[in-house]
């Protein structure tokens, strides 16, 4: 089974002000250390129909933000989403349109396309979920190696990425079973689901079903 990693086999991004990092990256986890001036610059051009609430912080049309949740800056909200009591947005968080944040899940370094939902306690550190991905409650990124040193890639070759601190790429459609560890550098390819209380490493490929660690089965079309 194929174990695609670049952004273009990953992703659909049409998300407008997304587009330009997900042309210029070949690998996802490229994208990671330049969310902060890629949102700095957007916020400085501005997005038509967006508005800036405070300093650092846009939303599009329709966002709602429960009273409880905190929103560290910069950060771009895409219409239609939604953070719920208790989210926590870290800073350096954007996000296309129509997802949800849900209550007690905390954001930091990432980006979420369109319809992503991480709605029960969640953590998602330094990573990129593509659209209508899902977290299932209490899955959650893990970012940091417990050693400190930066992160490879295990797919159909290794990947020095450099990077100290990545956490899941989620391609679009994925969805994460509850109690779900990825750990640091995991990749899930597209319309892939896994079993609730599976901890993931590696690249898992698309179009399949994770039941454990070492059983990965292709999914059967209905």
């Amino acid at each position: 089974m194929n174990k695609k990693v670049k952004t273009a086999e990953l992703f659909n991004c049409e998300t407008s002000y997304l587009l330009p990092l997900f042309e210029k990256c070949t690998y996802p986890w490229e994208m990671l250390p330049l969310i902060k001036e890629h949102i700095k610059d957007i916020l400085k051009e501005g997005i038509n129909g967006y508005t800036e609430i405070k300093e650092g912080i846009l939303l599009g049309e329709n966002v709602t933000i429960a009273p409880t949740a905190t929103i560290i800056p910069p950060a771009i909200l895409g219409s239609g989403t939604e953070v719920r009591p208790g989210a926590y947005l870290r800073g350096n968080v954007i996000t296309g349109k129509n997802c949800v944040i849900g209550n007690s899940s905390e954001i930091k370094n990432s980006i979420l396309l369109d319809k992503v939902s991480v709605p029960h306690y969640n953590y998602v550190g330094d990573s990129v979920l593509g659209n209508h991905s899902h977290m299932g409650a209490g899955s959650i990124c893990s970012n940091l190696k417990s050693d400190g040193k930066s992160i490879t890639i295990h797919g159909d070759e290794e990947y020095a990425t450099g990077l100290r601190k990545i956490g899941g790429i989620l391609a679009d459609y994925a969805d994460i079973g509850c109690g779900c560890v990825l750990n640091p550098g995991t990749v899930v390819g597209k319309n892939t689901s896994v079993y609730p209380l599976t901890s993931l490493r590696g690249v898992y490929p698309a179009e399949c079903i994770v039941k454990g660690k070492d059983c990965v089965v292709k999914r059967i079309p209905f």
